[in-house]
């Protein structure tokens, strides 16, 4: 019963929040914080053994389906440099800085807070970023970014955990552990990306191969797992493979699966950041010695600022030196400028990977020992996350807006659309008279006809967005077109729920009847939305 209280509550929240300017993951993080004192609601622990490995796995490969590997691929510069070295920056330049701010605390304690603040949400950035419609180009560096750090992360933790506990890690084994869990994942997804298209593709039940889509993170990470590898890597490389040749699928099988991903998505991030602020009383309930007091909050700001400010000294240096020693980057980059440094460098909010990481943290030391300030790093690390979910999160649309940073040109966008649909048809109109010209293929005039005239549709549907609209409507004839279709469909569909009542057909046949028109007005729909 609190799952699904904690599902339900969530979607309404998230659903809510796209009637307000507010973006969705900063008012579940708000609504939770004050549901967690909302007598009845029963306390939500966040649980690493399940946000880890069952609730990042979906939510990685969804995001990494979205992603483009070509986009991904021109800028694989800037997304290693944030994914990588930002990350490890970050848990030495956050570690050292803790070390220095709080008193008594051993820098190896220190370093492991580093290491678990130091990623960037993939959820949060991926979802800010979709609704605030920045450029394509900070957009993808964003996500892929997200898409990686995870893993960068999760590997510094484990080292930095490792000489916190006792376990006497060097800098050496620390490396050599990276380059392993980093080759290992990648090398995971490289072997399960292949078979698994494969079988995606000899799978011919929509039904069946939805099924296999939503094991797919599942296996793929629980796979480089059991190797002691990077599951998140592996997650990566499998879903950025499936998604570039997702068109070799049958198209029953995509449009199932873009419904199916939606709803996990979804359900998922709606969850996880309900589950962030949900986390206030069981954080504050182990802060023990240091309770709610002037030191605390003094701490909590103080970390708050050295992540912030770590991001912003690596991510300037990062995007201007490579231009100032390579003349090749300078001439392939022409236009940047210190904009978009700073939209990347605020866009840096955290999310529940780091909480679920801190609260991997172990009790006790090899000796026996309590793990020194456990309850102060857990309390830092979730106000880091709350503090840039909401100070970063409330002022970046603005900030981006003050900016004005160069959007998409809509009529550019079109055109190109127009353009590229233009060549398709072209190529559909040689390749039918070739089939018309085979006496195998021979069709009724009609027919023939009706053929030509769908695909001169698909032809002039774009360019007519670019062109005049009705003056008493101020619809585009392409609009106008789309309206009536669905009025037609509309009137159908009731002639049809009709007859079923009549009881001269029965209900399986109106669902087939009504199957068809579903997929004729989901047809229309996608035309309107692209529009």
């Amino acid at each position: 019963m609190p799952l699904l209280m904690l599902i339900a509550a969530s979607a309404a929240v998230a659903g809510a929040a796209r009637r307000t300017p507010v973006p969705a993951p900063l008012l579940l993080v708000a609504v939770g914080l004050v549901a967690a004192y909302v007598p009845g609601v029963p306390d939500y622990t966040l649980d690493p053994g399940i946000v880890l490995p069952l609730l990042l796995p979906p939510l990685l490969h969804t995001a990494a389906l979205d992603s483009s590997y070509l986009d991904i691929r021109a800028n694989i510069r800037p997304v290693a440099l944030l994914s990588v070295g930002y990350v490890l920056f970050a848990t030495l330049a956050v570690g050292y800085a803790t070390f220095l701010i709080v008193p008594g605390l051993p820098l190896t304690a220190a370093l492991v807070l580093g290491a678990v603040v130091a990623p960037p949400d993939a959820v949060a950035a991926t979802a800010i970023a979709r609704r605030l419609g920045l450029p394509s180009r900070i957009t993808t560096i964003l996500q892929g970014e997200s898409l990686v750090n995870d893993a960068t992360a999760i590997t510094a933790y484990k080292v930095a955990l490792a000489a916190a506990v006792g376990e006497g890690a060097t800098w050496g084994e620390g490396f050599r552990e990276f380059a392993l869990a980093s080759v290992g994942g990648i090398g995971v997804g490289l072997v399960l990306m292949v078979p698994l298209h494969w079988l995606r593709k000899r799978l011919r039940e929509p039904l069946l191969q939805n099924t296999l889509s939503l094991l797919i993170p599942f296996a793929a990470y629980a796979a480089a797992e059991e190797v002691e590898a990077s599951g998140v890597l592996a997650v990566v490389v499998v879903a950025l493979y499936l998604g570039h040749h997702a068109w070799q699928v049958d198209f029953a099988t995509r449009l199932q699966e873009a419904a199916v991903w939606r709803m996990v998505a979804f359900i998922l991030e709606s969850g996880v950041f309900a589950l962030i602020g949900l986390q206030l009383p069981v954080v504050m309930r182990g802060l023990g010695e240091y309770d709610l007091g002037q030191a605390a909050l003094w701490y909590a700001s103080a970390v708050f600022a050295a992540v912030v400010a770590a991001r912003f000294v690596w991510v300037f240096p990062a995007t201007f030196l490579p231009r100032a020693l390579s003349a090749r980057i300078r001439e392939r980059e022409p236009d940047t400028t210190w904009k978009a440094p700073l939209v990347v460098g605020w866009a840096g909010m955290r999310g529940v990977v780091s909480l679920a990481i801190a609260f991997s943290i172990p009790v006790t030391t090899h000796d026996g020992q309590p793990f020194p300030a456990r309850n102060l790093v857990l309390f830092l690390t979730f106000a880091t996350v709350i503090g840039t979910l909401v100070v970063q999160g409330l002022t970046l649309p603005p900030l981006i807006r003050r900016l004005r940073l160069p959007a998409p040109d809509p009529s550019a966008v079109t055109l190109a659309e127009a353009q590229a649909q233009s060549e398709a048809s072209a190529a559909a109109d040689r390749r039918l008279d070739e089939l018309l010209a085979d006496d195998r293929n021979a069709l009724p005039e009609p027919l023939a006809d009706r053929l030509r005239a769908v695909m001169e549709r698909r032809r002039n549907a774009v360019w007519e967005r670019l062109g005049a609209v009705n003056e008493v409507t101020g619809e585009s004839a392409d609009d106008t077109y789309r309206r009536l279709a669905r009025e037609m469909i509309g009137a159908e569909r009731e002639v049809f729920v009709s007859l079923r009542d009549a009881r001269r057909i029965d209900d399986e046949m109106l669902r087939l009847l009504l199957r068809r028109l579903d997929l004729e007005e989901a047809a229309a729909y996608r035309e309107e939305e692209a529009g």
